[in-house]
């Protein structure tokens, strides 16, 4: 059984029976409407679809309608079948957020109604405390409005790997992608000749064979002394060529060659476009399409300065530790060379984003609750993004598996379609 499946198994049983009393009160136009959840789901309404909240013959219909791109809570007075004149009745909201956070809502007449002072901020999750005064008495109400929220037990969200940090300043980096393919180092390759002509009398090494520095290779008796000599091996390495056979004849020609992969190059084509935006020392991240052991970070260390005549690319290297073995010759390679960063006041991993009706989300948490936090982006790169809006810095919030977090919340019900 995987840990994902684990994961949802313990979601399932943990959560199928939580008590989740949420309550969305929003509108469209000047109309409000309502999806009522949990324990809540019967709170009475008024005529103007809002929360009908009563004590006695007093009451208040406290609706959160949307217009114009913000939100605002609009409250009408009764007492009894009477409408009470807006300017009677002294109406105070608190909004207690998680976190902590506390919005306080005032409000003042505007013709039948009352208006709240005050846009109300995404997301509309709260606990609400509502408190009246009317001819000398005071009346207070509380209750949950809940969106976007859910509680994970820390031991099922260990099981399911979620991870969290803190939000605060980030880097971007801008990359250009560059494709290649990992060639011999060509300081560690060497051609083994004999040092005098003569006949082979043995040969110790086949291609393919590791050997040491020192390590005898062939023998070769010099047709000039008559005497028996070594071919020995410069370098550690491997044999990559062999062209002695016992009974031949030694001469110029190369007879093996030896080549020391434990460093390799990863040679790069740059375009002319690209050409200006590139130069050594900048960081390189290397990837091999299927290999995943074969990845690296690097600096360019060489930019040719002549072009290839067909492509007019030039050359760009990345010298490599491979004493792992990861990286073989004719490997072909991407690779993403960092040519700018960008210092951001506030930056999370794309791997946190997610969508809640139609915005962008991360997922705060609170001890075991998480609630979406709608969040305004601004510039980003291969794996950050800027927040320009929406989370505070000094949030803890879900960096890994937050589909986790929106599909329990989906599970739930606890969104709703504006």
């Amino acid at each position: 059984m995987t840990r994902l499946t684990l994961a949802m198994m313990l979601f399932a049983a943990l959560l199928a029976g939580c008590e989740r009393d949420a309550l969305r009160t929003h509108a469209h136009g000047d109309r409000a409407a309502h999806e009522d959840h949990g324990e809540d789901h019967e709170a009475p309404r008024g005529p103007h679809g809002g929360r009908l909240l009563t004590d006695g013959d007093f009451a208040i219909e406290l609706a959160l309608v949307e217009g114009g791109g913000r939100a605002d809570f609009r409250a009408w007075a009764r007492h009894g079948d009477r409408p009470i004149v807006p300017s009677d009745v002294e109406l105070v909201v608190e909004l207690h957020r998680l976190g902590g956070r506390v919005d306080r809502i005032g409000f003042s007449p505007q013709g039948e109604f009352l208006q709240g002072d005050s846009a109300i901020a995404e997301p509309h999750s709260f606990d609400v405390r509502v408190t009246a005064s009317f001819l000398g008495d005071t009346h207070v109400w509380e209750y949950a409005s809940y969106e976007g929220r859910t509680v994970i037990p820390a031991e099922v969200a260990r099981e399911a790997g979620i991870e969290t940090d803190i939000a605060g300043p980030g880097t971007l980096v801008e990359t250009l992608t560059l494709f290649g393919t990992i060639v011999p180092d060509a300081t560690r390759v060497r051609e083994v000749k004999a040092r005098f002509p003569g006949v082979i009398r043995s040969v110790a090494h086949q291609v393919g064979d590791t050997v040491r520095a020192g390590e005898t290779l062939a023998t070769v008796e010099a047709n000039e002394s008559l005497r028996t000599y070594a071919i020995t091996a410069p370098i550690d390495g491997i044999v990559t060529e062999r062209h002695a056979e016992p009974g031949e004849q030694a001469g110029e020609s190369p007879l093996f060659e030896i080549v020391d992969f434990s460093r390799v190059w990863a040679e790069l084509k740059v375009f002319p476009r690209d050409r200006a935006r590139l130069r050594t020392g900048q960081r390189v991240a290397i990837t091999a399409e299927g290999t995943p052991a074969a990845a690296a970070q690097g600096t360019i260390d060489y930019i040719a300065p002549v072009g290839d005549p067909g492509s007019q690319s030039v050359t760009a290297r990345v010298v490599l530790d491979n004493r792992s073995g990861a990286w073989t010759p004719g490997q072909f390679i991407t690779a993403r060379a960092e040519i700018a960063t960008t210092p951001v006041d506030l930056a999370v991993p794309l791997s946190a984003l997610q969508t809640f009706r139609d915005f962008t989300v991360v997922y705060a948490q609170v001890g075991d609750v998480y609630e979406v936090r709608m969040v305004e982006l601004g510039r980003r790169d291969a794996e950050r993004v800027e927040v320009l809006g929406g989370l505070e810095p000094g949030t803890r919030y879900v960096t890994r598996n937050s589909y986790l977090i929106k599909a329990d919340i989906e599970k739930a019900g606890a969104s709703h379609e504006h």
